[in-house]
């Protein structure tokens, strides 16, 4: 099952995003060693985790958090814009039809079969949320060799600038068009392993 929770979501959103951070934190920074912000010890939160902050959560029976990714608006304070300037040739995309996919946390105990049957299925609801929302374009910082294979994954991608040795290895920024077309590219590349974004799966919270 997925969720999207938008924003700080609700009152009953908030066991999941509790799981979805301690899970950050356990990953981000106990396992990879990222210098990031630790809340309360337990949970990995920082200043772009706000009101306009939208999550995808894929959850366990019990509704707990087992994957996720987080989508920010280009047109407020985000990573490529604050952080990652210099990734950009040209100046970091920005627009209202423009997000940053930012917080891919996937569980590392899983075999890696489950764990692309996760990012895929996160994937297929970032792009049904986003048809649904009218977002045309993602933008994103990652590993130099992870952006390869975000760019092959079967829609129209670009590589915003050369990969750069930024201390924590060489990073470099993407941006990928979502139009209508784009479902079908993806699961012609057997990136849909789970359900679109319908039965079973619920959107809460708002944006402020």
């Amino acid at each position: 099952m997925i969720h999207i929770v938008e924003g700080l979501g609700t009152p009953a959103d908030q066991p999941l995003l509790e799981s979805m951070f301690e899970d950050r934190k356990r990953l981000f920074i106990d396992l990879l060693d990222w210098d990031l912000t630790v809340v309360d010890e337990r949970l990995e939160i920082d200043r772009f985790d706000d009101a306009y902050a939208t999550y995808i959560i894929a959850v366990d029976r019990a509704g707990r958090h087992l994957a996720s990714m987080r989508l920010l608006p280009s047109t407020r304070p985000h990573l490529l814009g604050t952080l990652f300037e210099r990734l950009c040739t040209d100046g970091v995309p920005v627009g209202p039809d423009i997000f940053e996919i930012t917080r891919l946390c996937l569980p590392p105990n899983l075999l890696r079969s489950e764990r692309l049957r996760l990012r895929d299925g996160l994937i297929r609801a970032m792009v049904d949320h986003a048809l649904d929302r009218g977002i045309n374009r993602f933008t994103g910082v990652v590993t130099a060799r992870f952006r390869e294979q975000i760019l092959g994954m079967g829609w129209q991608g670009e590589a915003l600038g050369p990969g750069q040795d930024l201390g924590g290895g060489r990073l470099g920024a993407f941006a990928v068009t979502v139009e209508a077309a784009t479902p079908a590219h993806l699961e012609a590349n057997g990136l849909y392993a789970l359900p679109a974004l319908s039965a079973g799966t619920t959107a809460t919270g708002s944006a402020a």
